[in-house]
């Protein structure tokens, strides 16, 4: 028996992780990667091949669910991004100053002459 899917309005073929990421049922492959590679320009038989433990089958489905939700995965997808972004700000400014020792120790090290 499949485990229920957390997400109500997701289709069978999505799981919704406890972090909130959709994959494909079954698999660890986000629908952001496949959504990804489709605005790309691969093809569903390309998308396969870069990620082998999805069926050819789970990829048009996949696509199909994207073109239909457009609006829902596309607002999924920015609130992603919107996490990602918060994330960096709150780490740069949180890590501010040991980020800025290692700026300075790398541009030290390729500025200084190597030994022949």
């Amino acid at each position: 028996m499949a485990p229920m899917n957390p997400e109500p309005d997701l289709p069978d073929l999505l799981t919704c992780t406890s972090q909130g990421t959709w994959r494909i049922a079954g698999t660890r492959v986000s629908l952001d990667s496949v959504v990804h590679a489709f605005w790309e320009g691969a093809t569903p038989e390309e998308i396969c091949q870069d990620f082998p433990s999805l069926s050819l089958p789970q990829v048009y489905e996949a696509i199909a669910y994207y073109l239909k939700q457009r609006d829902k995965v596309d607002a999924y997808l920015q609130a992603g991004r919107d996490s990602a972004e918060k994330l960096q700000l709150e780490l740069n400014s949180r890590h501010r100053d040991f980020l800025s020792k290692l700026r300075q120790q790398l541009l030290s090290s390729r500025q200084s002459p190597t030994p022949s």
